[in-house]
């Protein structure tokens, strides 16, 4: 017990190290790319493209993860992005940034599902898995606190290419880490609904993962355009990037303060992703109507992500077997990726015609719609188990 969570511990730093690095560049990239002659377009056009790319992993690694383990998938694409990030340092054109970005992305895309199947096989039951989950969010919310700040006075100290020779060298090291601490356990599950193996597309087929799914789109969907505007108006306004990553804290720490009432996680997962949903709605409508500053809106959107991502993991758990997590989680990372890759180009085209705060109220609004009707004729599933020794 005591050599398992010492594993446990191995995760959790890795995960919170990974949290800080990759977040520190949240600030920075959006006026680098304008620096190096980009466009309001061409950077929508770089988000999408890196979200696709990522979607293309998250499809490929589900079932790799499943077949190979997760050690692997975890170690091997913060090599490959270290060296990715480094060269974002010394590239002299938008076109090539463009190209490294969706590299890594691809890349990185390897590794949110396989850490996420990797720290599931450390829970018994649901409600671990949900503390499980939400202690990953937490010391990824504090990094998120953190990181925008590190990264705002990095690009104003020692420059935007610095900053990223600064991350890639980073993530090599974290790389090392994992190669030595890292231990894949898994728990022992028995299913007690007989059911055939589930192949990769059939996870679609699932009630309970199209619920999960179509929230998680929609909530990334929302996610993308805080994403896209906020960095935006280092560009448009003259905001320093130290300002933006101050903005971005504020919305981290909300998401830190929901993560941290572990009482909820006694609630079913599905209906705390369609609460957070409605709630993001809410707020949006509030904000575009010039009733919320930005930084109380940026704030009460971090509360209602705390409430949807730990909820949409602990139910990809629930609803499928222990063997079929790497496929779940790969298309759910799919799912958030095809989310962002809509509402970054979105954004780009339409923030001079229309807000683009307007825009995901009515998506939100619309995917909550529909998740309520479907919830509505779903009949509950019971739950993959643990057989107690």
């Amino acid at each position: 017990m005591k050599e398992t969570t010492l594993d446990q511990l191995h995760i959790f730093i890795t995960m919170f190290i990974i949290s800080l690095i990759m977040s520190v560049q949240g600030p920075i990239f959006t006026p680098y790319a304008a620096m190096l002659g980009a466009s309001s377009v061409m950077i929508g056009i770089m988000l999408s493209t890196s979200q696709l790319a990522s979607l293309t992993g998250n499809l490929i690694v589900g079932p790799l993860v499943d077949r190979y383990g997760k050690r692997l998938f975890i170690t091997l694409p913060l090599l490959l992005s270290g060296f990715l990030y480094i060269a974002h340092g010394f590239t002299a054109t938008s076109t090539s940034l463009l190209a490294l970005r969706s590299m890594n992305s691809f890349v990185l895309a390897f590794l949110m599902p396989a850490a996420l199947t990797f720290i599931s096989g450390y829970a018994a039951n649901r409600r671990q898995q949900g503390k499980n989950m939400a202690i990953i969010g937490i010391l990824g919310m504090i990094a998120n606190i953190v990181a925008p700040l590190i990264g705002g006075k990095l690009g104003a100290t020692i420059g935007y290419a610095n900053t990223y020779v600064v991350i890639g060298s980073a993530l090599l090291f974290i790389a090392i880490y994992t190669m030595i601490f890292l231990r894949d356990r898994q728990m022992l599950l028995v299913n007690r609904k007989t059911s055939k193996p589930t192949h990769f597309f059939h996870v679609f087929k699932s009630p309970q993962l199209q619920l999960v799914y179509l929230t998680g789109f929609a909530v990334m969907y929302i996610h993308g355009v805080i994403i896209y505007e906020i960095p935006y108006l280092t560009v448009e306004q003259g905001i320093s990037t130290m300002n933006t990553g101050q903005l971005f804290s504020f919305m981290a720490i909300g998401t830190l303060l929901s993560l941290s009432l572990f009482f909820i996680h006694r609630f079913d997962p599905i209906n705390r992703m369609m609460v957070g949903l409605f709630l993001m709605c809410i707020s949006l409508s509030v904000f575009f109507n010039g009733l919320l500053s930005l930084p109380i809106f940026l704030f009460s959107m971090g509360i209602c992500f705390g409430l949807t991502m730990p909820a949409a993991a602990t139910a990809v758990t629930g609803a499928v077997r222990k063997e079929e997590h790497g496929r779940a989680f790969g298309v759910m990372s799919a799912v958030y990726s095809l989310g962002m890759i809509i509402s970054s180009f979105m954004t780009a085209v339409i923030r001079q015609i229309i807000s683009p705060y307007f825009i995901a109220f009515l998506v939100g609004m619309c995917f909550l719609t529909l998740i309520g009707y479907l919830k509505f004729r779903t009949p509950k599933s019971r739950s993959i188990e643990v057989e107690r020794y």
